[in-house]
């Protein structure tokens, strides 16, 4: 079944188009990654598809429905967002009782894992938090709430690596109990990268890729040795980048079938790009095919 679908998608502030004609179709119980660079558009799209924003023009469903000002769509949706705002007078336990009263899925139990887990301080007030633990009081209502759709726009700012790893280690292991579709929007790509069952970037408001994370991760390679050989294997692809030293290169290119065999006859090394360079290279192109156009 469809959990999120949109079709033209726009969201326009003044003469900037945020989200600029997105289309999308995500299946439920799976683990999306919206990923992009800063003010790609990635909160502009979360925030349209759980009624936080009104679009200025096309359509979206969630769970079949319309979501805006739809209660029914809205109690089986959780958004977390990294400047999460609270009420100055509430303490963490506030906003659990909250968040459990809005949430028919919640779990107190696993809640109170989740705050040992992350060592929180749940009777002092929001405002005497840490930035690392507000990020935790945010993480713990998006897996303690189990909404059939859960989107984390990059949730845990001011969270070291060690507390980021639980993150992930406590969301997977509870979706796989619990399946259920989450959207992760995150900077730490690689750190996320065995979450992610799919992945759709998003580019200047536009959608730039929208496949599956293992599609993804055979899509290109990248080279190394004599500047010749280098250069034999890269024609007639897409380069998304080249270094050359003395007569030694290397290049990031896109991956077709044989591509091991070839280099290991040329003399060249073969790597594996990981999925953050890889997004990088592509946002990177795609920056410098719309100048040059």
């Amino acid at each position: 079944m469809i959990a999120i679908e949109t079709r033209d998608l726009v969201k326009t502030y003044k003469d900037t188009r945020a989200v600029d004609g997105v289309t999308l179709s995500l299946e439920e119980g799976r683990i999306y990654g919206l990923l992009g660079r800063n003010g790609a558009g990635k909160t502009t799209l979360m925030k349209l598809l759980t009624g936080q924003i009104f679009a200025s023009r096309g359509e979206m469903k969630l769970l079949g429905q319309h979501p805006v000002e739809n209660a029914e769509v809205l109690a089986q949706t959780c958004f977390i967002q990294e400047s999460q705002r609270y009420p100055d007078t509430f303490r963490a336990r506030d906003v659990f009782k909250v968040a459990a009263a809005i949430y028919p899925a919640w779990d107190s139990d696993f809640a109170e894992q989740l705050v040992e887990d992350f060592r929180l301080p749940v009777k002092r007030g929001m405002k005497k938090l840490s930035r690392g633990q507000l990020s935790a009081v945010g993480i713990i209502v998006g897996l303690a709430s189990r909404a059939p759709l859960t989107f984390f726009d990059e949730p845990y700012l001011g969270l070291d690596a060690v507390a980021r790893q639980k993150f992930y280690d406590r969301l997977l292991a509870d979706y796989a109990e619990h399946p259920r579709t989450i959207v992760l929007s995150t900077h730490h790509i690689d750190e996320a990268a065995n979450l992610l069952e799919h992945v759709v970037v998003i580019d200047d408001g536009h959608i730039l890729l929208n496949c599956d994370t293992d599609e993804l991760r055979g899509s290109a390679l990248h080279i190394a040795g004599q500047s010749a050989a280098v250069d034999a294997l890269s024609a007639d692809r897409t380069v998304y980048a080249r270094e050359q030293i003395g007569g030694l290169a290397s290049a990031t290119i896109a991956a077709q079938e044989g591509d091991a065999e070839r280099a290991e006859a040329s003399g060249l090394t073969v790597t594996p790009v990981s999925l953050q360079n890889l997004i990088v290279h592509l946002t990177t192109q795609a920056e410098r095919s719309s100048v040059a156009a």
